[in-house]
């Protein structure tokens, strides 16, 4: 026997010829197979311990041997080499692309910079979705690290850079005028103490969450991707999305998943009637 395939292919008709043995008799064999290899093993690593103390270039030598490292191999003591990083970029994708699919998006490779960086696009509803920084960090940047541990840094990057303004108090001329408008929509006594009351107005769909005397408004909406809560289990004050299972704290709309609050709305209470502001 001179190569690997001799081997492998004496190794299979010994095996074929123990599988036609009843069961004691394959147990016997099965377990003189197991305290061999183990022998074997032991031997081998003390020989590699041996050797790497010695002269680690003789040692990677040996192992360039197709039989020598097949061996070494079957024992666990090599690792087997891993595929081209590229490639294992992409199958880390591969494996996330079907979660984001569910939720009509998607993701592509924008680069790798070498060493340790992957820029990665964000694409459909998971590029403008509230939640996409937890589905960067928790979803894909995860994934990637697991297929390469040598990447420490998942970029998400877009189509261009988004501004925001809003905290300068600048107000474009040409924005339209914004009126509001309080509406009437419940009574009181309509809205559950410590639970839930859904209802449309004027093309909005709401929930109001009553504590007491203390009633809030919100959008009937999931701040990740816009589920209604109406039908939600209510515990202990916080409402559970149905869908993906993201939590709000109802008396303030903070979600206790990530930092994206429901949408809120102002409530006035005036006798037992229950008015809600909108904006138009």
């Amino acid at each position: 026997m001179t190569n690997l395939e001799e081997f492998v292919e004496e190794i299979n008709r010994f095996e074929a010829i123990i599988s036609e043995w009843d069961e004691s008799q394959r147990c016997v064999a099965v377990g003189l197979k197991r305290a061999i290899e183990a022998l074997h093993k032991e031997a081998l690593t003390r020989l590699i311990k041996s050797l790497k103390q010695e002269s680690i270039s003789a040692l990677r030598q040996a192992a360039d041997d197709e039989v020598v490292y097949a061996v070494l191999l079957y024992h666990d003591l090599v690792k087997p080499p891993l595929p081209p990083i590229l490639q294992r970029i992409q199958a880390a994708l591969e494996e996330v692309r079907p979660g984001l699919k569910s939720h009509n998006g998607d993701i592509e490779l924008v680069a790798f910079k070498p060493p340790d960086t992957v820029e990665v696009k964000l694409i459909g509803t998971c590029s403008s979705c509230p939640a996409s920084h937890l589905t960067l960090s928790q979803g894909v940047e995860q994934t990637i690290k697991n297929y390469c541990p040598e990447i420490t840094n998942v970029v998400a990057v877009g189509d261009r850079p988004t501004v925001d303004n809003s905290h300068t108090g600048i107000i474009s001329p040409f924005a339209p005028s914004i009126t509001t408008a309080w509406v009437r929509i419940a009574t009181v006594e309509q809205i559950p103490d410590l639970g839930i009351y859904a209802t449309k107005v004027a093309g909005h769909s709401l929930i109001l969450y009553r504590q007491g005397d203390r009633i809030t408004c919100y959008r009937n909406a999931c701040s990740h991707l816009a589920s209604p809560l109406d039908t939600s289990k209510v515990e202990n004050g916080i409402i559970t999305c149905p869908t993906h299972g993201f939590q709000y704290q109802l008396d303030s709309g903070q979600c206790l998943t990530t930092d994206i609050s429901l949408q809120s709305y102002p409530v006035q209470i005036k006798g037992d009637k229950v008015f809600v502001q909108f904006s138009r």
